[in-house]
C-alpha cells in the first residue's frame, strides 16, 4: 500500500506539472539534487532527525488508538523549556544538555498528558483534545520568548544564544547534523523493540486494536491512553530541545513550527499504515521531498509547494484504501 500511495501521488503530481507546462524530466531530478546532492545531504539529515522524533510523538499514542495532533504546541513547549533551563541554570557541559533535554521531555509530556484524564474521564477525543490545546502553547511560548526571554536591544522574537555548555556537539562540519541523530534513533529503535517484544507492546497493540476486549482481558486501558499520549507529547517536547540547542543555539518564535515538522511526519505515519517498521523509510522519503522541493523551486521553476500536494495526495490515497477495505471486511462479514 505505501508503494501503491507514493505512485499514485507522483503520477498525479506530474499530470498537475504537465497541465501547467513543467517539464516533470526536469522537475524531478532538481528535487533529488536538492535534496542528496550539491552538499545539501547534510541538510536533509538535519531536518530527517526533528521529523522521525515528530513521527514517534505521534504512532507510539496511535498505536493505542489515540490520535496525538499536538505536536506543534508539545515541541514549541519543550524547545522553551530547554532554553528556559540553559539560560536560567548554569552548569557544566554536558550537564547543562541533559538537564535542557529533560526538561523539555518533561515539559512535552505534561502538555500532552492533559490530554489523557479528558479522554479517560470525560471521553473527549485526544484528536480533539491535543490539537487544541496546542494552539495556547504555541502562543505561550511566543510570549515567553518576545518577553522574560527575549533578547535585550533586539526586535527579534528570539532568545539570547545558550551558554556554549548547552550546545549539542556536532558531528559534521557543517554543524547542522549534531548528537541529536543518534539520539532518535536509538530511542527509534527501543520503540521498535519495545512495541514487538515486550509485554507492554503488545498490551498497547491489543488496546488499540480493540479496547473493550483488552479491557475484557485485564488490560489497563486508560492507564494506556494516558501513558501513550504523555510519551508522545515527551518525543514531541525532545525534539523541541534538540532544535534549540541546536544551531542557531536559541529559541526563535516561529521557527520550530514553520518548517511543517508535525505535518510531515503524520503523514509519514500514515503512509507507512502506522506500521512502526516502515516508519523511518517514509520519514525519510517525505523528508526528502519536502527538503528537496527547494531545489526543485530553484532548478526547474517549479513551487517548491508542490512536494506538499504530493503529501496530501498521499495521506487521501492512503485514506480512501483504508475505506474500501473497511467497505469490503463489513460486506464479508
Amino acid at each position: 500500500m505505501p508503494v501503491l500511495a507514493v505512485a499514485g501521488a507522483l503520477v498525479l503530481t506530474t499530470l498537475v506539472m504537465l497541465v501547467v507546462g513543467v517539464d516533470p524530466g526536469l522537475a524531478y531530478p532538481a528535487l533529488v539534487r536538492g535534496a542528496v546532492a550539491d552538499g545539501n545531504l547534510e541538510y536533509t539529515v538535519a531536518a530527517f532527525v526533528p521529523t522521525l522524533g515528530m513521527a514517534l510523538a505521534f504512532a507510539l499514542p496511535l498505536r493505542a488508538g489515540e490520535f496525538n495532533l499536538g505536536g506543534d504546541g508539545q515541541m514549541a513547549a519543550g524547545g522553551v523549556a530547554a532554553a528556559a533551563v540553559a539560560l536560567v541554570v548554569p552548569l557544566p557541559g554536558g550537564v547543562a544538555v541533559v538537564a535542557a533535554l529533560l526538561a523539555a521531555v518533561l515539559a512535552g509530556g505534561v502538555v500532552a498528558g492533559v490530554s489523557a484524564p479528558l479522554r479517560t474521564r470525560l471521553g473527549l477525543p485526544a484528536i480533539v483534545t491535543t490539537l487544541l490545546i496546542s494552539v495556547p502553547m504555541v502562543s505561550l511560548a511566543s510570549y515567553l520568548v518576545r518577553f522574560p526571554l527575549a533578547e535585550p536591544d533586539t526586535g527579534i522574537a528570539q532568545t539570547p544564544i545558550l551558554p556554549d555548555a548547552a550546545h549539542l556537539p556536532a558531528l559534521t562540519e557543517g554543524g547542522y547534523v549534531t548528537l541529536g541523530l543518534p539520539l532518535v534513533v536509538l530511542l527509534t529503535i527501543a520503540w521498535l523493540y519495545a512495541d514487538g517484544r515486550t509485554v507492554l507492546g503488545y498490551e498497547i497493540r491489543a488496546t488499540g486494536h480493540n479496547r473493550e476486549f483488552a479491557r475484557y482481558g485485564g488490560v489497563p486501558v486508560d492507564r494506556l491512553a494516558a501513558l501513550t499520549l504523555a510519551a508522545g507529547g515527551a518525543f514531541a517536547g525532545l525534539v523541541g530541545g534538540l532544535i534549540v540547542l541546536g544551531p542557531p543555539y536559541r529559541f526563535v518564535d516561529g521557527a520550530l513550527t514553520a518548517p511543517g515538522y508535525t505535518f510531515t511526519a503524520v503523514a509519514a505515519v500514515l503512509l507507512a499504515t502506522a506500521r512502526p517498521v516502515a516508519v523511518p523509510f517514509t520519514v525519510a522519503l517525505l523528508t526528502v521531498l519536502q527538503v528537496g522541493g527547494q531545489g526543485m523551486e530553484r532548478e526547474a521553476g517549479v513551487p517548491s509547494q508542490l512536494t506538499q500536494i504530493v503529501q496530501g495526495l498521499i495521506i487521501v490515497i492512503v485514506a480512501v484504501a483504508a475505506a474500501v477495505r473497511h467497505l469490503r471486511a463489513r460486506r464479508a462479514g
